[in-house]
């Protein structure tokens, strides 16, 4: 197995403190060599492998929503060539390629020091625990990653070098490595409720979406899917979707029983960089809204916009709608959290929903006077949006024509002060972006079981399947039985349509139409801005579904055996 890669610019230096949970410690005992070899030193240096994680889930998303049959340019468009975007344009030089390499082999990096350290420094009872803990780190960035680019090189070396001549691995080598790593961490880690450290629930649940993933690759056995339903079935444990969605999705309950996994963050971590080292998952998913230093609105980028698709999912008494959207907006926006009584908030704009009848709409606009005053008997108060005319297929020209993502918004986060505007021609620092203290959770009970009902689904039950995916409709609706329909048939386009309701916006979406080779079929179908498949023809007949090797790891690469991927 070849081990050597080259870091390109990637060795990753202290980070800041990742949570209230975890904390770094940067006391100086000398040396890092020295320190490392203590007790507090390996927790510190243990505490900066969570911190690395703030730097694979908290700058742009485009390597894990953009190009979908969710999520389409809205007013403002993905930066440079918007090859991630539209595909047309990919390149391994274009904008954002590189993000998830670099953070995650930055990840990898501390995960091999961690253990490097483990074989050396004192021995305490929770060292065992911690070397699971780095383990399980390691497989999440080597799991991105194969998901993303194929085969990646396999490192496992402490390197305090720079090597510059490294080979690739298959992509049947890494999901062996990750799966090996797994394992070895599931007897280590605690079992203990989550705290914001990883724990079996964590380990056993990345463990399912390994072999669920792993399943559909050309190397995949049915035994995958097997694996993958067990080990779901062993996170949920019996645990109902009790915890309604709009608790699941509200600023500061992020600690709430269904959380499996996240990316903690804290005012108190961000306080030397208001706008940098938090998160940007709360700028991205919704309409700009003008200024927001006056406290009224937040700031969005108006770059990544929900499809007409996107929308249309949602049913009538599907309580995901109103708490994943800000269906109404108030004349300032955030007194939708501070209002002491929502109902007598003055309402300047509507978003209707797909279901509303004219009678429906009638009443609404009869009852909020302040959305305008109706100009002529068939036209429509300015506020109010009727449905089809605020998905990411209109071209936008003014705020608020778009509807916002609320289920990330971050009430506490100050104004960023970037231009969205910037990102029609030259990106904007990602960091500038990164204002939100809200945790960044990775996994959470929904999604597992929905990756319950795949897995059955693939190994063959779907009975059990619908099961799991009623469970999920049902909280949906409500907690009640009959508000939304119970599915009677499943197969993996109602999969991936419930994983859309359930985790709009979650950083999931490319990696679902990636692992069931849907990419090309549901992007073309529901993707305003991508209406062929041409988009994804790439060089030697191959299409583009793996992203490409970034062009800065090939330069720096003196070993030009390297392959990239087919298509570019």
């Amino acid at each position: 197995m070849k081990k050597i890669i080259v870091f390109i610019g990637i060795l990753a230096t202290a980070l800041s403190s990742c949570s209230n949970y975890i904390e770094e410690d940067n006391r100086s005992y000398g040396s890092a060599e020295e320190y490392y070899i203590t007790a507090p030193g390996f927790e510190s240096l243990v505490n900066v492998n969570y911190a690395a994680l703030k730097e694979i889930y908290g700058a742009d998303p485009y390597l894990f929503e953009s190009g979908t049959d969710m999520y389409s340019d809205g007013r403002n468009q993905e930066p440079s060539d918007r090859g991630l975007s539209t595909y047309t344009s990919l390149t391994s030089g274009s904008y954002g390629v590189d993000q998830l390499y670099r953070s995650c082999f930055s990840a990898i990096q501390q995960a091999n020091k961690g253990i490097y350290y483990s074989t050396i420094t004192e021995k305490t009872t929770s060292l065992p625990a911690r070397i699971g803990e780095l383990k399980f780190l390691r497989a999440n960035a080597y799991f991105l990653l194969v998901q993303t680019y194929g085969g990646v090189p396999i490192v496992l070396e402490n390197i305090n070098t720079a090597v510059t001549s490294f080979d690739r691995n298959s992509a049947e080598e890494v999901y062996t490595q990750i799966i090996k790593d797994l394992n070895e961490a599931l007897p280590d880690v605690g079992n203990e409720a989550y705290n914001g450290r990883v724990n079996k629930r964590a380990v056993q649940n990345l463990l399912a979406k390994v072999y669920l993933t792993k399943g559909y690759e050309t190397f995949g056995t049915s035994s995958d899917f097997t694996t993958a339903a067990t080990l779901a079935d062993a996170v949920i444990a019996g645990q109902p979707l009790n915890v309604s969605f709009e608790n699941v999705v509200k600023p500061g309950n992020e600690m709430n029983p269904e959380t499996i996994f996240s990316v903690q963050f804290s005012v108190t971590s961000n306080a030397a960089g208001i706008t940098s080292l938090g998160n940007s998952q709360n700028y991205w998913f919704g309409a700009y809204l003008g200024p927001a230093n006056t406290g009224k609105y937040p700031n969005r980028s108006y770059t990544l916009c929900p499809t007409p698709y996107a929308l249309s999912l949602f049913e009538k008494g599907d309580k995901r709608w109103e708490n994943t959207f800000m269906t109404e907006i108030a004349a300032e926006y955030y007194q939708y959290y501070t209002a002491a009584d929502r109902t007598k908030l003055k309402i300047n704009h509507f978003y209707e929903p797909a279901w509303y009848t004219l009678t429906e709409r009638d009443t609404y606009i009869a009852s909020h006077p302040d959305l305008g005053a109706i100009k002529a008997p068939a036209t429509l108060p300015p506020g109010y949006h009727p449905w089809g005319s605020y998905s990411s297929a209109v071209t936008a020209s003014s705020d608020f024509q778009l509807i916002c993502v609320r289920k990330f918004d971050d009430p506490a986060s100050p104004y960023s002060g970037a231009s969205s505007a910037n990102y029609n021609s030259t990106p904007v620092t990602p960091a500038s972006n990164r204002s939100s203290t809200r945790d960044f959770i990775i996994a959470r009970l929904g999604e597992t079981y929905l990756v319950a009902a795949e897995a059955y689904f693939k190994a063959g039950n779907s009975a059990t399947a619908l099961t799991y995916l009623n469970e999920v409709r049902r909280r949906a609706g409500g907690g009640t039985t009959g508000v939304i329909p119970v599915l009677t048939t499943i197969n993996i386009n109602t999969i991936l349509d419930e994983r859309g309701r359930e985790l709009l916006g979650e950083y999931h979406r490319w990696f679902d139409l990636k692992r069931t080779g849907t990419l090309i079929e549901r992007t073309v179908l529901y993707n305003p801005k991508i209406t062929n498949s041409s988009a994804f023809e790439g060089k030697n007949g191959s299409k583009k579904i793996l992203r490409p090797i970034p062009q800065s790891a090939l330069d720096l690469n003196r070993n030009k055996n390297f392959p990239q991927n087919p298509a570019y």
